[in-house]
């Protein structure tokens, strides 16, 4: 049997081959992920002879061309965690560390773990697309809220709590209410310079022409905020320049998310567990996806354990001798996107407390037992997934049977 390890770079990687016994069979060796280099690898590695499989760590999307060339060769490859293989084989005093000496460790690590690697089945391209847009998502929310953060300090020298006047959710488009009113009265001062009645008008037909609801009750609530507020930076061009120009990036990032919100949407409704997805309970056309897009194929998962593990939230035993510690917190090695999705989706759970939703009755399990709120928050997403690993797994494999 041949054990290749490939340690991946950006541009290029090193490629050693062993055999049983310490028999190398390629000394380490640079392959550059060129189109030619790359089939050129597989076609080497497909003329080895006896059963042959390739070991890689899980680097991003630097191993991507990689698998894709050689899974579409139909040879054995697995992407391990690099969490597995760090201490593997550390037991010099030298510890030195280059690339073909990673390219060896992972080959013998491959030659020790032969049974157990699992093999490396590339996303389908939804997946993949589904993915990928969902970290372009979270890029641009977290740009969101620092947009939305730093226009806020802004309004505290021109127009405080201005962010406070409206409660209305954003639109489909990423249009926020308060946002575009800043637009029109970007100070205090636009409003307050106004009469109340003439304001009122103003008012009007603003929410007419942007397609808001009006409400004269509204008006003069937001006339007698601004009125009652004290400005520090003057009513000028170069104020309105510098709060213009905040709301803008806003503007245009919160277009972003919109979009991004419906792409992903649109890719996830091509799947076929979509619509059993959406259906479970705290999961909506927001979140859904997310879900989706993190978790992928559950097939790819051996046990509901396993689909746990994947998200950071088991939480491994911890025994020597007399001593086991029966509570511990939870792991954290997984996916803190899924934590943080899983989070949002307890949360609409405990917020509507649907009293025959068997996560809501778990969550109120462990709050009966005066568990804190972090710990029961994480025990019910670990009780929503292994609900989420059955259904969708049987749904999956009812359609495969159709």
């Amino acid at each position: 049997m041949n054990a290749v390890g490939i340690d991946v770079s950006k541009g290029k990687s090193t490629v050693a081959a062993m055999r049983p016994f310490g028999e190398v069979v390629l000394s380490p060796y640079e392959v550059s992920h060129t189109n030619e280099d790359l089939h050129d690898l597989a076609a080497m590695i497909k003329s080895l002879p006896g059963e042959t499989r390739v070991v890689m760590e899980y680097t991003g999307c630097y191993h991507a061309p990689v698998t894709k060339v050689l899974c579409k060769a139909g040879i054995y490859v697995s992407v391990v965690n690099p969490l597995l293989v760090k201490d593997y084989g550390n037991n010099s005093l030298r510890r030195a560390k280059t690339d073909k000496k990673d390219a060896v460790k992972l080959a013998n690590y491959a030659l020790d773990r032969w049974l157990s690697l699992p093999r490396y089945y590339p996303d389908e391209d939804a997946r993949l697309m589904l993915k990928t847009a969902y970290r372009q998502y979270e890029q641009v929310v977290g740009i969101q809220t620092m947009q939305k953060n730093n226009l806020i300090s802004l309004l505290d020298s021109v127009f405080p709590a201005a962010n406070r006047l409206f409660s209305s959710p954003p639109r489909e488009d990423g249009h926020i209410k308060w946002v575009d009113f800043l637009e029109r009265f970007w100070h205090c001062e636009c409003v307050c310079g106004l009469s109340q009645k003439r304001f009122t008008e103003c008012y009007r037909t603003w929410c007419r022409k942007q397609g808001y609801h009006f409400s004269e009750d509204k008006a003069h609530d937001i006339y007698s905020e601004a009125c009652s507020h004290v400005s520090v930076m003057p009513k000028c061009e170069g104020t309105e320049f510098i709060i213009k120009q905040a709301i803008a990036q806003l503007q245009s990032t919160s277009a972003a998310v919109a979009a991004l919100r419906k792409q992903m949407q649109a890719l996830a409704s091509t799947l076929p567990e979509y619509s059993v997805v959406i259906g479970m309970y705290g999961v909506g056309p927001v979140l859904g996806p997310q879900l989706m897009a993190e978790i992928g194929d559950v097939r790819r998962f051996h046990s509901k354990g396993a689909l746990v593990a994947f998200a950071g939230l088991d939480a491994p035993a911890f025994q020597s001798g007399q001593l086991n510690v029966r509570s511990r917190s939870i792991s954290k090695r997984g996916s803190p996107s899924l934590r943080r999705t899983l989070f949002l989706v307890m949360s609409v759970i405990l917020q509507n407390s649907p009293e025959g939703e068997p996560v809501y009755q778990f969550m109120s399990r462990k709050r009966a037992e005066g568990k804190p709120y972090k710990v029961y928050m994480m025990a019910s997403a670990g009780k929503f997934l292994r609900r989420y690993y059955a259904i969708v797994k049987k749904h999956l494999n009812e359609l495969e049977e159709d």
